[in-house]
């Protein structure tokens, strides 16, 4: 079993930036890749970026150059810098984990990007 916890949303003006942060606890070592997803209202939760083991990282034509995914192994965290924030940005952001047999969630953080 793996837990994960995210912080770092909240408001932000557009243009500005905002760095989510996912801690992973539990059977960390079992984890092949790691990343975020993001759900807006009424729309499908898509991938933004994923991290994994022996693969170039992907990241969604609509952030890459604007968001960066980055992982702290010391502290079983994983990141996802988001600049020029568009407010087409605005959803709630999952933190994702899976291992051989299944896929983490956390409990998802909301990133809002408004004047």
């Amino acid at each position: 079993q793996v837990h994960l916890v995210e912080s770092g949303g909240g408001l932000v003006q557009p243009g500005g930036s905002l760095t989510l942060s996912c801690a992973a606890s539990g059977n960390i070592f079992s984890i092949n890749a790691m990343g975020w997803y993001r759900q807006a209202p009424g729309k499908e939760r898509d991938m933004v970026a994923v991290a994994a083991r022996g693969t170039p990282t992907k990241y969604a034509d609509s952030v890459k150059g604007r968001f960066t995914i980055s992982r702290d192994n010391a502290k079983n965290t994983v990141f996802l810098q988001m600049n020029s924030l568009k407010p087409e940005d605005t959803a709630v952001y999952y933190c994702y984990a899976e291992d051989a047999d299944y896929d983490y969630w956390g409990q998802g953080t909301q990133v809002t990007v408004s004047a």
